[in-house]
């Protein structure tokens, strides 16, 4: 493929990285197809985007790769003299009817008894897409007027609706069209060795796979997890030297609620900078589970296995610098708590960002929806009004329950305020339940905060199962949210 000049190059084309020009992407996509070295191989426009000599270069290649024994089946919509005398047959398709299929010299002679010979000084490729391209047909209307040096412009008068038929009857008609029917009939009446599969490869094994391939991919594309990291630690020092150093006192308590209602609240709309990450990936398992690459429950799992680790390293860094600029108690049982909590958070937040992707496959509808969704979290969890006082049909239930900022915040307040006190004067104490009784509504059972916790992993687990069920009846439908409205207004219209 002559690609010996880009070894040890990036390839880029993603994640604004300029890499390779696109033509030498699209002879390097080619020869990674080839490295199995397969008896049959099926290219869609394989010139796509190439310059003349690299067309050229890119045919005799695949020429010498068929002179192998190797079956090679492309598309192309416009070649040059010297690519069209390349060829070994040729099939004219136009509108969806075999106009011609058979050597590519008898095609020549296959229009000339069709009453459509080339003209000397003229391309065969480029007279054969004149034929057979219905859009030169708006082209003759206009250029009906034109005329050159010798009268009418002639090669603007063929009824391109007329050569398409008459070729087809001429087709039908044909000897090539016999033999191939022939042809046909003879290798669908054959029987021929049955194929010793090697098995069907298990879920566990694609799992592996397609979990391994994300973790590269990931690691790989910094818009993935990278750049969400560092957004995460600028916002994390952002909101740390706002709360700086407030301790663990009695005067500091309505203020470490608001840093943690902030620190929730932000990062997780802050993690809409990842979903178009995220439909990437479901794009690219709709294409392989079309197919039968992959299945709903395999892509799920590999998302999950090879995402855990980037929200874990996030959770970490994030929780530690919030953690000890806040000035939150020095206990590392609390700290784990800490970090555990945040995890969820955002392994919920992934589920749900998932969840909406799928449903949207518009990056603008996507990232509009989940901010909504987001800002109605945040106001239902309990921060601006308590919870007990939201307001009943709507605000507090379902809301104020189904808002993971609800258990993520109380538990980290639970995490930090029970079992602690506050010297109130000389001689008395209060709770750390009494202190932020006023200010948040939290259980004063010691195990309350675990709960919280087990709560926000069997969100995480819903928000899955949610997907699971989505990929599994809407991707194979090719059915989006976004096309399920536009068909209703245009229901409603008519």
């Amino acid at each position: 493929m002559s690609l010996g000049d880009y070894a040890n190059k990036l390839i880029g084309g993603q994640c604004y990285m300029k890499g390779l020009p696109s033509g030498e992407r699209r002879r390097v996509s080619i020869a990674r197809e080839l490295v199995m070295r397969p008896h049959i191989l099926f290219i869609d426009e394989p010139l796509y985007l190439l310059n003349s000599v690299s067309a050229l270069l890119m045919m005799v290649t695949l020429k010498k790769l068929a002179s192998t024994g190797c079956t090679l089946i492309f598309t192309i919509y416009q070649s040059s003299t010297e690519v069209f005398g390349l060829f070994d047959r040729i099939c004219l398709l136009s509108n969806g009817n075999t106009l011609f299929f058979g050597e590519t010299l008898a095609c020549l002679q296959h229009f000339s008894n069709a009453g459509f010979p080339c003209p000397i000084m003229q391309s065969p490729s480029d007279h054969f897409l004149r034929a057979i391209n219905t859009d030169f047909d708006r082209i003759i209307s206009m250029c009906k007027n034109w005329q050159d040096d010798h009268g009418d412009f002639s090669p603007m008068n063929m009824d391109t609706a007329v050569a398409i038929r008459t070729l087809e009857a001429t087709y039908k008609s044909s000897a090539d069209a016999a033999a191939v029917e022939t042809m046909i009939l003879r290798l669908t009446e054959k029987e021929g060795p049955l194929l010793k599969g090697k098995g069907k490869a298990g879920n566990a094994t694609r799992i592996a796979v397609l979990t391994w391939r994300s973790l590269l991919i990931m690691s790989r594309e910094w818009k993935y997890y990278w750049l969400r990291l560092i957004l995460f630690i600028l916002l994390t020092l952002c909101i740390g030297t706002v709360f700086s150093g407030l301790g663990h006192s009695l005067s500091s308590v309505m203020t470490s609620v608001a840093a943690i209602f902030v620190f929730v609240s932000f990062t997780s709309l802050l993690s809409i900078s990842g979903v178009g990450a995220l439909m990437k990936e479901i794009k690219i398992y709709a294409t392989e589970e079309s197919n039968k690459h992959s299945g709903a429950l395999v892509f799920l799992f590999g998302q999950l296995l090879s995402s855990i680790p980037f929200l874990f390293l996030i959770s970490i860094s994030t929780s530690l610098i919030f953690y000890f600029l806040i000035g939150l108690r020095d206990e590392f049982s609390l700290l784990i708590y800490f970090v555990l909590n945040f995890f969820a958070c955002l392994f919920v937040n992934e589920g749900l960002m998932l969840v909406v992707a799928s449903l949207c496959k518009d990056i603008y509808w996507s990232i509009l929806t989940l901010v909504c969704i987001q800002v109605v979290m945040m106001l239902a969890a309990g921060y601006f009004r308590i919870r007990s006082q939201l307001p009943g049909p709507i605000w507090m239930y379902p809301l104020s329950y189904i808002a993971f900022h609800t258990y993520s915040i109380q538990g980290l307040l639970e995490n930090e305020y029970l079992g602690a006190s506050f010297a109130v004067g000389q001689v008395r104490t209060i709770s750390g339940f009494q202190a932020l009784h006023d200010a948040y509504a939290i259980s004063q059972h010691s195990n309350s905060k675990w709960e919280n916790l087990l709560v926000l992993f069997l969100m995480a687990v819903g928000y899955r199962i949610l997907l699971f069920i989505l990929l599994h009846f809407r991707v194979r439908k090719n059915i989006s949210l976004h096309r399920l409205c536009q068909c209703y207004l245009d229901q409603a219209t008519t």
